[in-house]
């Protein structure tokens, strides 16, 4: 088995992965990254976290529109309204965690 070391959202992280795939693992880390920043770009400063978030969401954004046949153009800035959208959801998911981190504390 093989690690590899990664950068993501300006950090970097020591990743397993079998023998030979190193090369894929770092092109799809460098997907990653892209979208990392492509939040950073379109909403401004963010913890890591919600950076990284941002990033799964619009791959799987992208994943989904491929799965339907309209895949989106190659790095496509994200449109203001779904980043608008995807701040509303991290909120959600920010009091979600928050309340289940409290709920498990209480128990």
């Amino acid at each position: 088995m093989a690690t590899i070391e990664v950068e993501i959202a300006a950090r970097r992280y020591s990743v397993a992965c079998r023998d030979g795939e190193e090369d894929h693992l770092r092109s799809v880390a460098e997907i990653v990254d892209r979208k990392a920043q492509q939040a950073i770009e379109a909403l401004g400063s963010l913890s890591e976290v919600r950076q990284l978030l941002f990033a799964s969401l619009l791959l799987a954004d992208e994943v989904k529109e491929h799965r339907a046949g309209s895949p989106p153009p190659p790095e496509a800035a994200p449109d203001p309204r779904v980043a608008d959208a995807l701040e509303r959801l991290a909120d959600r998911m920010e009091r979600l965690a928050q309340r289940l981190e409290a709920d498990g504390a209480d128990s």
